[in-house]
């Protein structure tokens, strides 16, 4: 910091001030540098290690500092290295010496641990609240089209029938298994390391468990060293939001794909789609294509962090200076995109004969044919061939398997008779009725899972 120069005469060159400062970004941690420091004025106070009224006037000039950033009228000072240096100078300035007493039995190593902490658990109940509004929105717009029948695909190739609900319903899996690496990032996140001083501990009687509960963790560090040099917890909410912006892209390049007129499955709201400048006609999935290129951005700032600390020595280095931006920039990401895509597939509109059109094409119900014959005795393995060579034979002819005659079947199997008509899109949906399929009595089951557990995270339980 350029004004704690310690043993050096000289002052810091401008170009090495202005590299080495952390001010224009961190400044988003002031909320949480000042709670932690009103909690450690508070402690001193309680060990005798200052007195109640000295922490008093330290706590109401730090609530005054909080107001003015808060009502933009915070200076921030460029000699500052940092929000903590400009919350503290100003507070001096407010206070007078007694400010000084504040960092009393606190380094800055963890008072920026514990800072960045308190910004991660806020971000981790955020991200899951996001999640949330998200499934909200796939599980009613499943809701709303609990009937509607589309291709399921494999290689973007047609493959089964499947309903549109079961299909909504995968991403509320997938966003379901997100808020569970949220909610285990929380647990890691939720220690308490301030105490742990520069790297050794603190020469003081502190009270770190006065100071956990003052601040809501469940738990206190164990180790000052790693405390000061740890952030796992940083890393671990950059993997998790990473894992749901992948999530969230492949969602993405579906809405693309349904909404453009080879697919023509849904239709995008006018709110969360462009135009084009030379194009009139054009109707763009700007909001889904943003975030598929967000993801790259999320997954930037996993490796970025991931490359600093590989080669850390123990405890402290400068480096871990470098752990804010991108994360920041994460949980930006992150929260925007998660609320920007609750709104948008609340409003997508399914089209759903487009659905149904395609169900008829591409032989989707080959499969259904192959288990037909299997429960006529034919082994899976030669029933697969004699329905490929059927398929075949249809595409060479230009027909449809409702279109072929039983004599055209019983020239691939003699397993083949009149029933095999019955075979519909209907019947293949409700043969899978297992759990975890697509038919409707088992698609009924999910989307009151889901409803069930939406409620119950509404419900805070």
């Amino acid at each position: 910091m350029s004004h704690i120069r310690g043993r050096f005469k000289k002052a810091a060159g401008k170009l090495v001030a202005e590299y080495t400062a952390s001010s224009l970004f961190d400044w988003r941690l002031y909320r949480h540098d000042i709670t932690g420091s009103i909690a450690h004025a508070r402690m001193l106070a309680r060990q005798g290690i200052i007195s109640p009224q000295e922490a008093k006037i330290i706590a109401e000039g730090l609530k005054s500092i909080r107001e003015e950033i808060e009502q933009g009228k915070f200076q921030f000072n460029p000699e500052m290295e940092d929000i903590h240096m400009s919350i503290e100078a100003r507070l001096m300035e407010k206070v007078g010496e007694v400010g000084g007493k504040l960092h009393t039995a606190r380094s800055r190593n963890d008072q920026v641990a514990l800072d960045l902490r308190l910004f991660a658990r806020e971000a981790a109940s955020k991200a899951m609240a996001g999640i949330r509004e998200l499934q909200h929105s796939l599980l009613s717009l499943a809701e709303a089209n609990r009937a509607v029948v589309m291709p399921g695909y494999t290689h973007l190739q047609p493959a089964q029938p499947v309903l549109l609900a079961h299909h909504l319903l995968a991403y509320f899996e997938m966003l379901q298994r997100d808020v569970y690496r949220f909610s285990d990032c929380l647990k890691r996140t939720d220690v308490m390391p301030l105490g742990s001083g520069a790297l050794a501990g603190v020469a003081y009687d502190v009270d770190r468990e006065f100071l956990a509960k003052e601040l809501s963790f469940s738990q206190v560090s164990q180790n000052s060293i790693d405390a000061v040099s740890d952030r796992d917890f940083v890393l671990e909410y950059e993997s998790a939001a990473s894992i749901c912006m992948m999530h969230l892209s492949r969602l993405a390049e579906e809405i693309v794909l349904w909404s453009s007129a080879e697919f023509g499955f849904v239709e995008i709201d006018e709110a969360y789609a462009t135009g084009s400048s030379i194009m009139p006609q054009k109707k763009n999935s700007d909001v889904a294509e943003l975030a598929r290129g967000k993801t790259g951005r999320v997954y930037g700032a996993l490796m970025a962090l991931l490359t600093a600390m590989k080669g850390l020595p123990l405890a402290y280095n400068r480096d871990l200076q470098e752990d804010k931006e991108g994360f920041f920039d994460t949980v930006d990401t992150l929260f925007s995109t998660l609320e920007v895509f609750a709104g948008m597939v609340k409003t997508l509109k399914v089209k759903e004969e487009s659905m149904a059109q395609a169900v008829k094409q591409g032989y989707i119900l080959a499969t259904d044919l192959a288990d037909y014959l299997v429960k006529k005795g034919e082994p899976f393995r030669s029933a697969h061939g004699i329905v490929a060579n059927l398929v075949k034979y249809a595409v060479e002819r230009g027909k449809s398997f409702s279109e072929l005659s039983l004599a055209e079947y019983k020239k691939f199997s003699p397993l083949f008779k009149k029933d095999v008509f019955s075979i519909t899109v209907e019947s293949s949906l409700a043969a899978r009725d297992n759990v975890g399929g697509t038919s409707p009595k088992q698609v009924e089951r999910a989307l009151a899972r889901a409803r069930k557990i939406v409620e119950a995270l509404e419900d805070g339980r």
